[in-house]
């Protein structure tokens, strides 16, 4: 199990879940920020964290939204494990739901 990140993060991005997550398994895309599923530990830090309240705990992500498990899933498909976001960087690799989803302008 792991945590998702779903549609409120979408062209927001406020990355606070970043500096929170004590193991850099958070990787930024195009628009919005992606959980390693294999390299998450579980611990939720970044859940309360989050302005938007975009984080769920896999069985926990509203069914509106649940299109965006397999959309982080399909961002690591090529990228695979590279054991830690702050090596790679923003990372091109939206999976489609993401890339063809309308502008989402201003959440908070």
């Amino acid at each position: 199990m792991t945590y998702v990140i779903a549609e409120p993060c979408v062209d927001l991005m406020d990355k606070a879940c970043i500096e929170e997550c004590p193991v850099d398994c958070i990787y930024e895309g195009d628009r919005m920020l992606y959980i390693h599923p294999d390299e998450c530990v579980d611990c939720g830090a970044c859940e309360p964290v989050c302005p938007v309240e975009a984080i769920y705990y896999e069985d926990d992500v509203p069914e509106q939204w649940a299109a965006y498990t397999k959309a982080n899933v399909d961002f690591f498909a090529e990228l695979g494990s590279p054991g830690g976001a702050s090596k790679i960087g923003k990372v091109s690799a939206d999976p489609p739901l993401i890339r063809d989803l309308a502008p989402q302008g201003e959440k908070a």
